[in-house]
């Protein structure tokens, strides 16, 4: 076998870990990935895991691929690693865990009776954000472990996030690249630094600085592969780790966005658009633009917390049957539920969902809704309004940031599950009324990471370079004019005034709940 320079990538998600050797055109030369449960919970609302069952994944992969690929893994130059978001881990001194993982999706929330500094309560309250942040202030997990925890919490050493931690079990050293910074912690993302006491948010996410790692460029050396991680996983000692970023920023970078006329459309557990810039563009007031993978860039993105989280919502609450049938078939239900989108019309005959199953930030008290009803509708339009649904979300996400932006986006990418399914594909372009294109892999957040370490050992002098080397969109969805004056039609009259509507009675809702919460608590 001809010699050559690979990279060996983990992508750290939330329900598998995947091991990836990628070549320098873009090629996955091997692949192995480990499920597992996404969490447990000791109360309602918590989602926790325990570190072993991530590292048990890890090494399981990792052992695989050097088990089966012999001749590859002689080539690997490097090493780098892609991980979910806000999920949080406490360390004592000697580097062990104080208590399980808090997973992005925990619910908890911290009660926060200690008052806000009054300058920052009213600079929030004046652009609107007062209710916002203190909302984020009580579902940050970090107070919730100072009220709940505090034996843990002053134990303490380091307070890290996934990839955090992975980079001190694989190299021993307390260090993370500053794109994956990208939780509910005192972060100037504006300066890709650790924000400075005095700042303006640091009381809502209060951590003391010298519990939070040091920071480095992604493109930087981590550290190396120990002695002892090389023993557990199989990687060889002494390779380098490269960082890289979180597993959003590394989807874009995966799906070839490097410009402002692009935007990259993660169909994942959270549905997000993201958008590559030099320039510090908030996506909205007080939420910010988040570090890109590429050092020079930002990444301001619009989420969908529960986005394409709600076809496995539809899968256990609807599909029983669809369920059954593929698994007889020894196919993804998926696949099934995907051929149906072509039985119902856009705009799935009146039925329109708002895909607020989580509150968002800029409107803590929103809802999921779904209107239009009628007698002749089945859960084949439930599923379609579903898909539309995320889509109207994320639409009005990529024209609020276009506004802010002062750009106009010419096409998407897509990637993650969803983006798999031709159906869902033209479902977009049709939405969106823009150009929809596919990689050549749904495994775009890996694939960005390997760029990183392409560009970091030299193969190519830029990511450009990497980009036009190793990105190949092997289809582009067009948009039915048609079905797209169907969609901006449904979007102009009725989607985008939804939430205005309802969010009297969602307030409503929220105090009504919070009545009943309160009133439980003193019994």
């Amino acid at each position: 076998m001809k010699k050559q320079t690979l990279i060996l990538t983990f992508d750290c998600g939330t329900q598998s870990i995947r091991g990836l050797i990628f070549d320098k055109e873009g090629n996955i030369l091997a692949k192995e990935q480990e499920y597992f449960e996404p969490y447990f919970s000791r109360e309602p609302g918590f989602a926790e895991q325990k570190w072993e069952v991530y590292w048990n994944a890890f090494t399981t992969v990792s052992k695989r691929i050097h088990q089966n690929n012999p001749q590859l893994v002689e080539m690997i130059a490097a090493v780098t690693t892609t991980t979910i978001r806000d999920t949080n881990i406490c360390m004592d001194k000697d580097g062990n865990l104080l208590r399980d993982v808090i997973v992005w999706m925990d619910q908890r929330k911290a009660k926060c009776k200690k008052p806000l500094p009054k300058k920052n309560v009213l600079l929030f309250n004046l652009v609107g954000m007062g209710e916002a942040l203190e909302g984020q202030r009580k579902v940050t997990k970090s107070n919730w472990l100072q009220e709940n925890e505090p034996e843990i919490w002053n134990k303490t050493y380091k307070y890290l996030l996934f990839s955090g931690y992975l980079n001190y079990v694989l190299t021993g050293k307390i260090v993370d690249s500053y794109a994956n910074q990208v939780a509910r912690i005192p972060f100037d993302y504006k300066n890709k630094v650790w924000q400075k006491e005095n700042g303006l948010t640091f009381p809502v996410f209060n951590i003391p600085l010298d519990k939070l790692p040091d920071l480095v460029n992604p493109g930087d050396i981590l550290g190396t592969i120990t002695k002892k991680a090389s023993l557990e996983t199989g990687i060889k000692e002494g390779t380098p780790l490269i960082a890289t970023g979180s597993d959003k920023g590394c989807e874009t970078l995966g799906s070839g966005v490097l410009s402002e006329n692009a935007a990259s459309l993660s169909f994942g557990t959270t549905a997000t658009i993201q958008f590559a810039t030099k320039r510090y563009v908030e996506p909205e007031v007080f939420l910010p633009a988040y570090p890109g993978v590429v050092k020079e860039y930002y990444n301001p993105e619009v989420q969908i917390y529960r986005g394409f989280w709600m076809i496995s919502w539809f899968k256990q609450e609807f599909a029983q049957r669809e369920v059954v049938e593929a698994k007889k078939l020894g196919i993804a239900p998926e696949i099934i539920l995907n051929k149906m989108l072509a039985e119902v019309p856009p705009g799935s005959e009146g039925l329109i969902l708002q895909p607020f199953w989580d509150p968002m930030l800029k409107n803590p008290e929103a809802r999921g809704s779904i209107i239009g009803f009628t007698s002749d509708h089945t859960r084949k339009h439930i599923y379609r309004a579903i898909i539309e649904g995320i889509g109207y979300a994320l639409y009005q996400g990529m024209k609020t940031v276009e506004k802010r932006m002062k750009t106009t986006i010419e096409y998407l990418t897509v990637s993650g599950g969803g983006s798999q399914s031709d159906e869902i594909c033209q479902i977009t372009a049709d939405l969106f009324g823009l150009p929809v294109k596919r990689i050549q892999t749904y495994e775009a957040c890996g694939l960005g990471s390997s760029m990183v370490g392409f560009v970091t050992l030299g193969i190519y002098k830029d990511y450009h370079e990497a980009i036009n080397n190793m990105v190949k969109y092997v289809k582009i969805f067009e948009p039915n004019p048609k079905n797209h004056e169907i969609y901006q039609e449904i979007y102009h009259e009725v989607y985008s005034k939804i939430y205005k509507k309802l969010k009297p009675l969602y307030s409503k809702m929220k105090t009504m709940i919070k009545k009943r919460e309160d009133k439980y608590e003193t019994i």
